[in-house]
């Protein structure tokens, strides 16, 4: 075994909850590092957002990710070395590059990309052997994100996550592809195949559901309840028309009555596949009754251990399995005369190195991609800066996105949603339009020149903060901080709704809320016509051929004392 390889296991095992003889055992005996002896006989594979990434990627984890109140130094709102140190994770080990920020660029050369189906299905094809019955679920954020799944509308990842042997999943980012086009896809090609679930999605006219809330599966003779929970804020978050007719939101008592409902009809485990997020699901963990455990997505949170979450009932598990592939959760119950008596859970960082590619998933990626090949290579630049999105603030592609804006729309100012998703890019890598449209790749592009006053503008700022920052995590309706170009400001988490911005500056000069600005940005929940964010971007880059000093522009972060969120 060479050096590199040591210590790759060696890392893994941290995550993996290995010991290193284990590790080293499985190596001689069929380098397998990922061997995970059998437990109990109910057996749950999770992954969640992979945001239609079929190729293995980089994913920068985030060095800002502040919880306020209640979530204040707790899972997930741990980076950096206050992650490490929580979960017991050595510096330097390949579980500390999966799961944060630190020393990124010389740990991603070291240790080498993520995620990939073809990796994800070997990982999966080698747990189901030593686990009859398990059930692989998906969190939603599946069937958006990349170029291929856009301009297929979704079938790319349909076709994948088929093959993939998906058997339950639930949704957000799905639903921008329109009702019509979910529906299609439900009826026509998950049908037999996939339980989509989503228990608190309604008609709005006369309550009926729109999916199936629940799915009753047996396990090795234990019945499992398997609820769906999609992103209850979609229309708030994504275009409304999209979803006309339908309404989300949490349902917390419909939810308990599902419960309650599906015990009774003998389910010896209960199971919510959730798109909350974190903070939602910790909060809905501590106040329904009789959910073993809560599978999150949403808020791309990466959690090593399971959180034992108390409640009147007793205690439910919450989990959340990161993005982009990187991770693959493994739940294992031990269930004996009708009762839970003990689990296991495993949070399994996915590298793309240590899986090797799985043929028929690999053939049926090539098969995809080959029609738009030309398409996806097409170059636009190099970049000798590091390129990454996720972070509450802001992220240095969503600042190359803003000058992009400010360029070409000839605006002061600039706007970016502070989406989660969206790949790295190492410095010395070549930016090709498939790695735009990782970053892009939404159906409601348009670019936007407007004007607002600065008093809108503040307003703006405080309602995306409110939705970040609100103290109770019901509110919490969006993604991280809208990201700013050409504007600064202060911001203050903890204080109150409407008062968190302050101190607004452009260029050095106080913005004048009485003043008109011109405001570039793209993603408006409105319908628009505009230029595809994609070309803008394209274009600029093209001009800039390199791309080299990308600063985040970041606001100054007041009233936050021993913070582990944020480093």
């Amino acid at each position: 075994m060479h050096r590199r390889e040591f210590h790759k296991l060696l890392g893994l095992g941290a995550a993996a909850g290995l010991s290193l003889p284990s590790l080293l055992r499985a190596q001689t005996h069929n380098s397998d590092a990922y061997h995970l002896p059998r437990f109990g006989n109910v057996h749950l594979m999770h992954m969640t957002d992979v945001h239609a990434q079929l190729l293995p990627v980089h994913y920068r984890e985030p060095s800002v990710n502040i919880g306020v109140h209640e979530a204040r130094n707790r899972p997930p709102h741990l980076v950096g070395e206050a992650l490490l140190n929580h979960f017991d994770i050595s510096p330097g080990s390949q579980a500390a590059h999966a799961l944060s920020h630190l020393d990124y660029e010389a740990a991603a050369e070291q240790f080498g990309r993520a995620g990939g189906f073809a990796h994800i299905a070997t990982l999966i094809k080698r747990l189901r052997a030593d686990r009859p019955g398990a059930l692989l679920l998906d969190g939603g954020d599946l069937w958006q994100g990349s170029a291929t799944a856009l301009w297929t509308q979704g079938q790319d990842m349909v076709e994948a996550s088929k093959l993939l042997g998906v058997d339950v999943m639930t949704g957000h980012w799905e639903f921008t592809l329109g009702a019509d086009r979910v529906m299609e896809i439900v009826d026509q090609d998950l049908d037999g195949h996939i339980d989509f679930v989503a228990h608190n999605v309604k008609d709005m006219d006369f309550g009926d559901p729109v999916f199936a809330s629940h799915t009753l599966r047996e396990i090795n003779g234990v019945p499992v309840a398997i609820i769906g929970q999609a992103f209850p804020y979609t229309p708030i978050a994504n275009p409304a028309h999209f979803t006309t007719g339908w309404t989300f939101g949490i349902q917390e008592r419909e939810l308990q009555e599902k419960v309650d409902e599906v015990r009774a009809a003998g389910a010896q485990v209960v199971v919510l596949l959730s798109h909350n997020g974190a903070d939602t699901d910790i909060k809905l963990a501590s106040r329904v009754t009789g959910i073993d455990a809560i599978l999150g997505g949403h808020t791309h949170d990466a959690i090593p251990r399971a959180l034992q979450i108390k409640n009147a009932g007793g205690m439910t598990l919450v989990t959340n399995a990161g993005s982009n592939g990187k991770f693959l959760g493994v739940l294992d119950f031990d269930v004996r005369d009708g009762r839970l008596r003990d689990w296991s859970y495993r949070l399994l960082p996915v590298f793309a190195e240590l899986l090797p590619a799985d043929p028929a998933m690999s053939d049926l990626i090539a098969r995809i991609r080959a029609p738009f090949a030309e398409q996806l290579a097409e170059p636009l630049a190099m970049t000798d800066d590091l390129l990454y999105r996720r972070g509450n603030f802001n992220g240095s592609v969503d600042q190359l996105i803003c000058e992009a804006l400010m360029d070409e729309l000839d605006a002061p100012i600039a706007l970016s949603p502070g989406f989660r998703w969206g790949t790295t890019l190492l410095p010395g890598t070549a930016i090709t339009m498939e790695d735009l449209m990782a970053q892009v790749a939404i159906t409601y592009p348009a670019v936007t020149l407007t004007e607002m006053s600065g008093a809108f503008l503040k307003r703006v700022l405080e309602d995306v903060a409110d939705n970040l920052f609100h103290p109770d995590p019901y509110y919490q309706q969006g993604g991280d901080m809208v990201r700013a170009g050409g504007l600064q400001y202060v911001i203050s988490p903890l204080a109150q709704a409407g008062s968190r911005i302050s101190e607004l500056t452009l260029n050095g000069k106080p913005i004048d809320e009485n003043k008109t600005y011109k405001v570039a940005g793209w993603a408006s929940v409105q319908q628009l016509e505009g230029e595809p964010i994609w070309d803008v971007v394209a274009r600029w880059l093209k001009a800039q051929g390199r791309v080299r000093g990308v600063r985040p522009n970041q606001p100054e972060v007041m009233g936050l004392q021993n913070n582990q969120g944020i480093v």
